[in-house]
C-alpha cells in the first residue's frame, strides 16, 4: 500500500489583523497554492495556550455535566465542564482547575484522552479532552457570570444525551464517546488478565 502523497502547504503571502474584540481576533490570510493559485481566507485566531473540556466522572458509571447560559444560541445548554489553558499551566492543571470552578470537585486522576479542533478551515483553536476520575469535593471561585447546574448521567445512555435538545456541542458529544470507547477498551483488557 502507498503512503498518501500530502501537498505542499499554500506559501502565506501576506497576514492581516482585520478585527479585534475582547475575545475574538479576525485575521486574514493571503494565500499562494503549490498550483499557483492565490486566495484569501479569514479566520479566528485562538489563544495559544489551548483549551481543556473534561470528562469528569465521579464513579464509573458517571459523568458530570454542566448546564449553562450559551450566548451563541441565546439559550441554556448541557455540556461539559471546560475552559482556557492559564498562561504558565499545563493541561491537568488548568483541568483540575476548571473542575473545581465549574463542577466543586477536583481530580486525582486526570488523563489527557485526545486533541480535537472546531471548524479548523476558519479557526486556529485547539481543545484538549481529558478523563478525570477519583473526585474529592472542592469548589474554586470562578469567572462564570452565574451559579452552575451541575448534572450527573450514564455515560452509557449517550444515545438519550442525543435525544435531548439542550445537548448539542459537538465536543462534548465526541468527547463522550471517546471517553466511553476508551473506558471499554479497559473493561476488555482487565477481562482478558483474568
Amino acid at each position: 500500500m502507498t503512503s498518501p502523497s500530502w501537498p505542499q502547504k499554500p506559501a502565506i503571502l501576506d497576514r492581516r489583523s482585520v478585527a479585534r474584540s475582547r475575545l475574538f481576533h479576525v485575521e486574514s490570510l493571503d494565500l499562494r497554492f503549490s498550483n499557483g493559485e492565490e486566495r484569501t481566507f479569514e479566520r479566528l485566531t485562538g489563544s495559544d495556550s489551548g483549551a481543556v473540556m473534561i470528562v469528569a466522572m465521579p464513579d464509573p458509571e458517571h459523568v458530570l455535566l454542566i448546564r449553562e447560559y450559551a450566548a451563541g444560541f441565546e439559550d441554556y445548554v448541557l455540556t461539559l465542564p471546560k475552559g482556557l489553558v492559564d498562561p504558565g499551566e499545563d493541561i491537568i492543571t488548568a483541568a483540575n482547575r476548571e473542575l473545581m470552578e465549574e463542577c466543586g470537585f477536583g481530580a486525582h486522576n486526570i488523563q489527557p484522552l485526545v486533541e480535537l479542533s472546531l471548524a479548523p478551515n476558519y479557526m486556529r483553536h485547539r481543545m484538549q479532552v481529558l478523563l478525570a476520575s477519583d473526585l474529592y469535593p472542592k469548589r474554586l471561585p470562578g469567572d462564570e457570570p452565574e451559579p452552575l447546574i451541575v448534572e450527573t448521567h450514564s455515560i452509557h445512555e449517550l444515545p438519550a444525551l442525543l435525544a435531548r435538545e439542550d445537548f448539542h456541542e459537538a465536543r462534548a458529544i465526541a468527547a463522550l464517546y471517546i471517553a466511553r470507547d476508551k473506558l471499554l477498551e479497559r473493561e476488555a483488557e482487565t477481562a482478558l488478565r483474568w
